[in-house]
């Protein structure tokens, strides 16, 4: 990561590398963060996850529009504290979206609900807050919809250099840089994969965000997806181990 000056500003279009505290405004409750043990302390500890400052593009829509906002005023290196309306964060409740449904669909998907529970029907996603005999009460409001959120957050650097800003969007999009590499030049960037993306479905839709975060950073430039299959070097024959100087070999017996 680049070491940046404290007063440092970030701007939209910034790639920058973000550690935070999330918390409801309302009770305080911690439910996200990139500390592991403020994650097992707060009860919230998801083995499969991994817990580190996470790479963001300023302005790219990728977290709520409150908290992207204030990043784009933060400056590297210093703790910032925000409060973000609901309307700014997963926007106002709407009671339209908590729905009855049949206890026996959810049977003949082998599901047995339970409060809490999130689910998938229909394509849409949402969160058990009801069961009886017969209903089960689905809530298919964004989480925490209608609530306000509190942002503890430090920017620790601006991504530089092209090849730097690519690996960045990749792991940004994609989960991990691991085995990608980048070339630049003029309006054309190479984007070589490494063998995963061959066989990894997840990859058949991240390849889009990634052109389109590419452009968002660099321009209309043209990207070009390579995956590469490598003639395989031939082994050299092995030569038969030569005879100890004191004992015959083979066919001299």
């Amino acid at each position: 990561m680049t070491n940046e000056s404290s007063t440092a500003k970030v701007s939209k279009g910034d790639i920058v590398h973000v550690e935070y505290n999330a918390y409801l405004a309302e009770g305080g409750m911690l439910f996200d963060t990139t500390n592991a043990d403020k994650a097992k302390e707060a009860e919230i500890f998801n083995e499969n996850l991994t817990y580190k400052p996470l790479p963001l593009l300023v302005g790219g829509g990728r977290v709520f529009p409150g908290l992207d906002e204030a990043l784009a005023e933060a400056k590297v290196g210093e703790l910032t504290t925000v409060e973000i309306p609901a309307e700014k964060a997963a926007g106002a409740r709407d009671p339209k979206l908590v729905e009855n449904i049949a206890l026996r669909e959810f049977f003949r998907q082998e599901i047995r609900p339970e409060i809490g529970m999130e689910v998938n029907m229909k394509n849409r996603a949402g969160t058990v807050v009801a069961v009886t005999n017969r209903m089960v009460r689905v809530d298919f409001n964004r989480r925490f919809a209608g609530a306000a959120l509190r942002y503890e957050f430090t920017v620790l650097d601006k991504v530089e250099g092209d090849e730097a800003k690519i690996m960045a969007i990749c792991e940004m999009d994609y989960g991990t840089a691991e085995g990608f590499r980048a070339t630049v030049a003029d309006d054309r960037i190479v984007l070589y994969l490494p063998d995963v993306c061959k066989y990894d479905q997840k990859w058949l839709l991240t390849k889009y965000k990634i052109v389109a975060d590419i452009r968002e950073v660099f321009g209309e430039v043209n990207v070009e997806l390579v995956e590469e299959y490598l003639k395989k070097e031939e082994k050299p024959a092995e030569e038969a181990p030569a005879a100890p100087a004191d004992e015959k070999a083979p066919e001299e017996l």
